[in-house]
């Protein structure tokens, strides 16, 4: 019954231009109206229009009055369910859209934010092969999973927004088409080398002396005077010496494109991608260098996602 419901709206959609105006891309905000809010029955309530019918027939046929007024108040019900169904949809209005992250192969997170003067209930949302059920009152935020395939920019399909309520016996619906786009990041590669490293960082593996103090050892010579536990030693037979933390310097990752020699542009891409995410995970600091870009030495996740963005809008 699904997927007969389904062609016959897209053969609705193809015949009738009506229903294909809003395929356009259009501007954010966008509101509902009903001018672009279709209203048709439903499976269950083309069933139940005709049973009042029979009612109706067999009511007047003979003469029962009870017969009659139950009627007419399901049929006066039925239409209150059709006008409650388009209002839930008429002034429904989305306000933007926020995208998240994501590499390509994963689902990317897609945020609406919707907004209505008065509450609307059971409303669903349709885009791609992702359905959410949500309320509106006031606003609300309802975030759809996008699928994606390749790095780059990933333009948002249209969706529907429909819904049943209150009875089931009437469904309203609207397309919407929104002029936005989210970026997708490289995926990055499996496994491989790691970045070839400067050979002045390797002399560069301790800065200086730490301020915490870590423990006491024996003296050894050249150690000096100054960092003698004095009050210590004179409770034991040798000098003692109090022993700072070193901390090892993080050596800097120097992410060059043009070391990537004999890897075509995909693989040189997938490859930085990985070196990035390593990079983050064990807290080094890092720079980049593209052929359309320098992205100088910087940490963290908002220096990741610089680098990633940059990475998924090279040609």
């Amino acid at each position: 019954m699904q997927a007969q419901w389904q062609r016959l709206q897209q053969w609705a959609e193809r015949r009738l231009p009506a229903l294909t105006r809003h395929r356009r891309q259009e501007e954010l905000p966008i509101e509902l109206h009903r001018r672009r809010i279709y209203i048709v029955p439903t499976g269950f309530g083309a069933a139940f229009t005709m049973l009042l019918l029979v009612m109706l027939v067999g009511s007047l046929n003979y003469s029962n009055n009870a017969a009659l007024l139950l009627t007419c108040v399901l049929g006066a019900a039925t239409s209150i369910s059709m006008l409650v169904a388009f209002r839930s949809l008429n002034g429904l209005r989305i306000r933007g859209v926020r995208g998240g992250h994501a590499t390509a192969g994963e689902p990317i997170d897609v945020t609406f934010d919707f907004e209505a003067r008065h509450l609307r209930q059971a409303l669903r949302l349709d885009i791609a092969e992702f359905t959410q059920v949500f309320d509106v009152n006031g606003r609300t935020d309802v975030t759809a999973r996008l699928p994606t395939e390749h790095r780059g920019w990933l333009a948002v399909p249209r969706l529907r927004i429909w819904t049943t309520w209150p009875m089931g016996l009437f469904r309203a619906w609207s397309w919407v088409n929104p002029h936005y786009a989210v970026l997708v990041w490289p995926r990055p590669e499996i496994g491989g080398p790691g970045p070839t490293l400067p050979l002045e960082d390797n002399r560069r593996q301790r800065l200086h002396i730490g301020e915490d103090l870590a423990s006491l050892r024996d003296y050894r010579a050249g150690d000096s005077m100054r960092h003698v536990a004095w009050k210590a030693s004179a409770r034991h037979q040798n000098l003692l010496v109090k022993d700072y933390e070193q901390p090892e310097a993080r050596q800097e990752w120097r992410l060059d494109w043009r070391h990537l020699r004999g890897l075509d542009n995909e693989a040189r891409i997938a490859r930085l991608a990985r070196w990035l995410g390593e990079a983050l995970a064990q807290g080094r600091q890092w720079s980049l260098w593209l052929p359309n870009e320098v992205i100088g030495i910087g940490d963290g996740p908002s220096h990741y996602a610089r680098c990633m963005s940059a990475l998924a809008l090279l040609p």
